[in-house]
Formats: structure tokens, C-alpha cells, sequence
């Protein structure tokens, strides 16, 4: 019998009482490991009603305090790396290695935000004018919520909730319903930290719970990471019901490659960034936009036997056994619109290179396996340039100069993040102005802002004005509350005045 994936709402965890049930698979193996109930209404709510009951003596605290049950937090989640990097791997399927990089990238958002002391100590001016001082506060919002996806079920969360806590604010936690332990194990962690009841819960659901979300008026903020079809409805219903929204959504994330970059070097990079946890990264590098037929004919040469020797297979294996390259996909569903992809862009006429369709692995014939995909000539007209596959597909297309390639890279919708391959200083110094992305790396295939900085696009890839984590994060969960003073025997009024204040 599956075991039934918990709820936990203030301070405990709780089995849902609801009649709607999904299944957890291990992607590997195709089988079913556990079940998720869909938090009923009243549950939702309940996890609501305890973050908000506990929202007036948390945000009472002082930020030290706060910061020091984030350092507790911290230690136990390095001491605890192992347990939830397995747990990571079983429910997505990613490699051991990509699982313990999630959670190290969370790691720093945590770091980050024990420094809350100093960064949301607000500015003071004194004598602003005569005997007057102004000072500004950034006061927590209330109650929060972040909606998280299926691709990064620890490092995720972790960009919200360590910052939303440090702040002052209560927090519920809706993760995917595709792999949700890992958030129980989260909240437990935090619980053996010091943090009192109620001020993090999880419910576990789907659109029900997303739109109590929405709707309920207790709920000040929501953050959300997704597609961005469900980022511009989380952002439309959201704001509609009064909430301040940051909503994460799609990307189709391109290179280009000047005739001066390192072949070896760009050719490993590509790999790394198109194929890693299975391409399923919203910063997944998966267009190389190259200039000249001759470089490009090098890169897929060089690109082809490597992508075709991609080692392929469980996320998870036997202790002394060489980790894969890349794990399976999330689920059976996933598998088949990947693959439908991979059909439109041969039927559209895009070269087929390495065929990632039909992939087996040897004693996980069952699982959710798609073996690295490589196309050539691919032009913006095609289905696989316009969409987001998110998958182990690489796409290249050929361009005559840098001029059309930046008018490619920058037609498409999406404008996650960006990167130029080039030994020229003045090509990259260019290019990072001109790109409409909002991650650009230069030599870096993967750039994700650290923690000090904010992750956050541009275009269909963000709704909202407020990036995630760094100071965008301390923004978005307080709001600014500037007071100005004078006190009685300062000045001395024998009557009153009717013109506009001055100082």
C-alpha cells in the first residue's frame, strides 16, 4: 500500500482528509511510490488561518532572532544534504550530483538571508530640514504564499521562503504535486531550528489550492515559478484579488557563438547546460545560435558522437557505479510531448542529427527515459524555436553575422537568460547590452545569478515588477513605511499653515 504524503500545517504533519488522490512515480522506474491527496478547501484554509494567527508574534521578533533560527536551519540542512538529495533524485529522477547543486544554490539563498539584520534595517536623514528627521522601515507584508514547480522542488522554495521569514512574514508553501516530499522534510528541518508553529506550512494540491491562493484576502503576497501560461493566470488572478505577485514563467534561453570562441571549450558548455537534469531547467541552454556555416559545421561535428554518448540512465544508482550524464524525465506524459516535439521539428524540416525518441535503459525499461536530441538548421519559423520543449533537445541555427543573430535571440517571446560564446572583450560588452534577457552570461552557459543578486527575466518569462531572492526579495516581501518628525519645542507655530509642505 503507498504511503500517503503528508500535509503540515502549525508545526505538524497532517494527512489530508481529501477524496481527490494523484500518484508520486519514480521516473527511473515508471512505479508508483507514494500518493498525494489534494488538499481539500478547508484544509487550504486551516494552513492560512495558522500562518496568520502566528504572523503577529513572529514579525514581533527581532531580525536577529530570525536570522539565528535561519542559521539553525542552515546547519541542519548541510547536515541533512544526503537524505534530501535521494529524496530529490527518487521523486524527479535528476542525477545525485544535479540533486546536491539544488540544494546548495537553495543553501545560499538561506546565507543570503540571515544577513536580514542589515538588509532590512531601512535609511535614516537627519535634519531633512530644520528640526525635522525622515527614517524609513521595511515592515513584513503578513501572510505569503509561493506556488513551486516540479524541476527544482527544494532549490526553489528556498528562493522564497528563507527571505519571506527573515523579513517578518508567515509563510504557505503549495509545492508540485509531481514530487512533493522533499517540502515536508523542508518544514520539519525548519521546525527542529526553532521555528515556531504555524509560521511555515505546506499543502499539498493543485488548481483548487492555487486559487484559495489567489483569492483568500489573509494571503498578502504569492511568488510562483512555472510555464508561462500559469505565470500570467497566477499574476492576473492574483493582482485582481489586491495581492503583490512575482510570477516566473517559460524561456527558450539562446547562445551565440562568435567565430573567435574556444570550439572545445563551447562544445562542453553546450552539453552541460542543454542536457543536464534532463533539460528540464528553466535556464536550460537550449538554442545555439551560431555565426558562420564553417564554425557551425565544427560545433555539430564535434557536438554529434558526444550528444550520441551521452550516458543516460537512473538519477539514483548502487554505491561505486559511475553517476549518468542526465536521469529520465518527470513523468510518462512529459516523455510523449517531448517526443512530439522531436516529431514537428523533423516534419518541419529541421536536420535531425541524434534522435533522442524510443530511449531505453537496460533494467528500467519502464521508466521515463529520452536520450539526448540534437537538430541542425533550425529557423524561427519551426515549432522547436518557438516553444519551450523542456527537454534534452539542443537546437542550432545558423546565422551569417552577430547583427542577425541578435535579431533572433531577441524576437522570441521569452527573455529568461542569455549567453555569448567569444574571446572578444568588445563583441561581449555588446552583446550585453543589446540582448533582451534578463541573466546574461559571457562564457558562461548557465548564468544564474548568487544569492546577493536576483534571478528574474524579462518578456513572457516574468510578470511583475520584483525579481526573486537578493534585494528584489526583501522588496517584495515588506513594504516601505517612511516617517518624517519634528518634535513640539523644535519650532514654535503661532498659526496655521495652508501651503503645500516644504522642508
Amino acid at each position: 500500500m503507498s504511503q500517503f504524503v503528508q500535509n503540515f500545517i502549525n508545526g505538524v504533519a497532517v494527512e489530508s482528509q481529501s477524496q481527490r488522490i494523484t500518484s508520486v512515480f519514480n521516473p527511473a522506474t515508471g512505479e508508483e511510490t507514494k500518493k498525494v491527496k489534494l488538499s481539500t478547501a478547508t484544509e487550504v484554509d486551516s494552513a492560512i488561518a495558522a500562518a496568520d494567527a502566528a504572523f503577529k508574534s513572529w514579525s514581533q521578533q527581532s531580525p536577529l532572532r530570525r536570522a539565528r533560527i535561519l542559521f539553525k536551519f542552515k546547519e541542519l540542512l548541510e547536515a541533512n544534504f544526503d537524505e534530501l538529495a535521494r529524496l530529490i533524485s527518487s521523486e524527479h529522477g535528476k542525477v545525485y550530483s544535479d540533486a546536491i547543486g539544488e540544494l546548495t544554490r537553495g543553501l545560499e539563498v538561506v546565507e543570503f538571508a540571515t544577513g536580514i539584520p542589515h538588509l532590512q534595517k531601512g535609511e535614516f536623514s537627519a535634519n531633512a530640514g530644520r528640526g525635522i528627521d525622515i527614517h524609513s522601515i521595511q515592515q513584513p507584508l503578513g501572510v505569503v504564499a509561493g506556488i513551486t514547480p516540479f524541476n527544482f522542488p527544494a532549490m526553489v522554495p528556498m528562493w522564497m521562503f528563507p527571505v519571506a521569514l527573515a523579513c517578518g512574514n508567515t509563510f504557505v508553501l503549495k509545492p508540485s504535486e509531481k514530487d512533493p516530499s522533499v517540502s515536508i522534510r523542508l518544514a520539519e528541518l525548519l521546525k527542529d531550528a526553532g521555528l515556531p508553529d504555524g509560521v511555515f506550512n505546506v499543502v499539498q494540491g493543485d488548481k483548487e489550492a492555487v486559487d484559495i491562493l489567489l483569492t483568500d484576502p489573509r494571503i498578502q503576497a504569492v511568488s510562483f515559478v512555472g510555464s508561462t501560461p500559469i505565470a500570467h493566470y497566477i499574476y492576473e488572478k492574483g493582482s485582481a484579488n489586491g495581492k503583490r505577485v512575482q510570477a516566473l514563467g517559460g524561456a527558450k534561453n539562446h547562445a551565440l557563438i562568435m567565430p573567435d570562441a574556444d570550439v572545445q571549450g563551447t562544445v562542453n558548455a553546450l552539453l552541460g547546460a542543454a542536457f543536464g537534469a534532463a533539460g528540464e531547467r528553466c535556464m536550460a541552454l537550449s538554442v545555439a545560435v551560431i555565426v558562420g556555416d564553417e564554425l557551425a559545421d565544427k560545433i555539430v561535428e564535434e557536438l554529434t558522437p558526444r550528444v550520441k554518448a551521452l550516458k543516460i540512465g537512473a538519477g539514483l544508482l548502487p554505491e561505486g557505479e559511475t553517476e549518468n550524464d542526465m536521469g529520465p524525465v518527470i513523468s510518462k506524459e512529459h516523455k510523449a510531448k517531448i517526443e512530439s516535439y522531436i516529431d514537428q521539428g523533423v516534419e518541419q524540416g529541421a536536420k535531425l542529427c541524434v534522435d533522442g525518441r524510443g530511449y531505453k535503459v537496460a533494467g528500467h525499461e519502464n521508466g521515463y527515459f529520452v536520450g539526448g536530441t540534437l537538430f541542425d538548421n533550425v529557423t524561427p519559423e519551426m515549432t522547436i524555436w518557438k516553444d519551450e520543449i523542456f527537454g534534452p533537445v539542443l537546437s542550432v541555427v545558423r546565422v551569417k553575422d552577430y547583427a542577425e543573430g541578435m535579431v533572433i535571440i531577441n524576437s522570441h517571446q521569452y527573455g529568461n537568460g542569455s549567453a555569448i560564446f567569444t574571446a572578444d572583450g568588445d563583441s561581449a560588452r555588446q552583446f550585453t547590452q543589446d540582448v533582451q534577457a534578463g541573466m546574461v552570461g559571457v562564457n558562461i552557459p548557465i548564468p544564474v545569478p548568487m544569492a546577493f543578486h536576483c534571478f528574474g527575466g524579462w518578456k513572457a518569462s516574468i510578470f511583475g515588477p520584483l525579481n526573486v531572492y537578493g534585494q528584489d526579495g526583501v522588496r517584495f516581501y515588506t513594504r516601505m513605511k517612511t516617517i518624517t518628525t519634528r518634535w513640539p519645542d523644535s519650532v514654535v507655530r503661532s498659526q496655521a499653515a495652508f501651503n503645500f509642505p516644504t522642508l
